[in-house]
């Protein structure tokens, strides 16, 4: 949205009014054609997305990803005077900051769905009652009445 917000900006502008914006070097390679780069002109890559596989550490990577974006329009928005080029920046800001609460709200499901399947795997170690049925009666009937899990179960039920 921003390269096409630079576009829009760029549209109808002369030679003149681009160098004076400094932005000569971005005309000579683009024209005013869609480029995603940084300010500095280092073209988007994949590279900045990480994935880990772990859910945890992948949304706690997309929730920093987010405030870096919304500081970003922030600073975008400090720098603008046009309030055409200010409006969709404080959406898009606005929307980072929901994108933010969405990605909290995941982790906090995925983090009670890790703890809770912990307090389970924790209570079939120790060979108690869970709430879906007796644990222990099926762990003896598994293992065909097994004196170690006859124990165990005594203990815990």
């Amino acid at each position: 949205m921003i390269a096409t917000m630079i576009y829009q900006c760029m549209r109808g502008a002369t030679v003149a009014g681009i160098k004076a914006a400094g932005m000569d070097g971005f005309f000579t390679l683009h024209d005013c054609g869609l480029f995603p780069c940084d300010p500095n002109g280092v073209p988007f890559t994949t590279a900045y997305i990480a994935c880990t596989g772990d859910p945890v550490a992948d949304l706690t990577e997309d929730m920093a990803a987010e405030q870096k974006a919304r500081a970003t329009y922030e600073h975008l928005i400090t720098l603008s005077d046009d309030p055409e080029v200010k409006k969709p920046l404080i959406f898009l800001r606005e929307r980072e900051v929901v994108h933010f609460q969405r990605f909290g709200e995941a982790l906090n499901i995925v983090q009670e769905n890790i703890a809770s399947k912990k307090k389970m795997y924790n209570n079939m170690y120790r060979g108690k009652a869970y709430k879906n049925g007796n644990m222990c009666a099926d762990a003896m009937n598994m293992r065909g009445g097994n004196r170690m899990y006859d124990n165990i179960c005594a203990d815990a039920m």
